[in-house]
């Protein structure tokens, strides 16, 4: 499903050039569940980024669905992107003047499926993560952990075949980020190819596969014992 050769992304700021990945050589088959770790810097959310179709690679190839899409416009990406993959963040990024179906809804909102079946996709993406009694309540109003699974809904609404979950549990207590990685692990189950970037050693190892970089580099790649 995606395939990187030679990846490398470095970053110019005047004379000084740093790295921030390099020469990154992977695969990740459909279905599959990926953890990356490493510490502060190593090129995570980087490499992320650039999964994701956010951030182009500065030389080398990458492979998505049989296309070597390094070096297309933004507006092929967009196309690309919209509809097949999904993003959980951290800081949950969601907008405080929509209430929590329209956060979801928000998904959707560019792409080609009728308002009826938006409709019901939102309500189904609510009732999956227990929120539906929430659908018109503001992200202020939530508690961090219900801010999660609406951002986590919003991801998936659009029932994408690969979800990047960047520190998902990061803002949340131990509970919270419990509930969250159980559904994320059910996800997988059902097919989605998960890619999650997280600094917990417990979290990196509930996944099939786990990633370590340092210093932009893969240091290990490793399947789970």
């Amino acid at each position: 499903m995606l395939k990187l050769r030679n990846i490398s992304k470095f970053h110019r700021s005047g004379d000084i050039e740093t790295t921030a990945l390099h020469q990154i050589d992977l695969e990740i088959e459909p279905g599959e569940y990926l953890a990356i770790t490493g510490p502060s810097g190593c090129g995570k959310s980087t490499l992320l980024g650039i999964l994701g179709l956010l951030d182009p690679p500065s030389c080398g190839e990458y492979w998505f669905d049989g296309h070597n899409v390094a070096g297309w416009s933004e507006s092929r990406l967009n196309l690309l992107r919209r509809g097949r993959i999904g993003f959980i963040f951290q800081s949950f990024n969601l907008i405080d003047d929509l209430s929590v179906a329209e956060n979801i809804g928000l998904a959707l909102e560019y792409g080609d499926v009728p308002v009826r079946e938006r409709k019901q996709r939102v309500d189904e993406a609510m009732h999956r993560l227990g929120i539906s009694h929430r659908a018109g309540h503001r992200p202020s109003q939530l508690s961090g952990g219900q801010q999660q699974r609406v951002a986590i809904a919003r991801a998936i609404v659009s029932r994408p075949a690969l979800l990047l979950a960047d520190e998902p549990t990061g803002n949340l207590d131990s509970a919270h980020g419990d509930e969250v990685m159980r559904i994320l692990r059910d996800l997988n189950r059902e097919g989605t190819t998960l890619v999650m970037v997280t600094h917990s050693p417990a979290h990196a190892a509930q996944a099939a596969r786990t990633l370590r970089l340092l210093d932009g580099k893969i240091l290990v790649d490793a399947l789970a014992v």
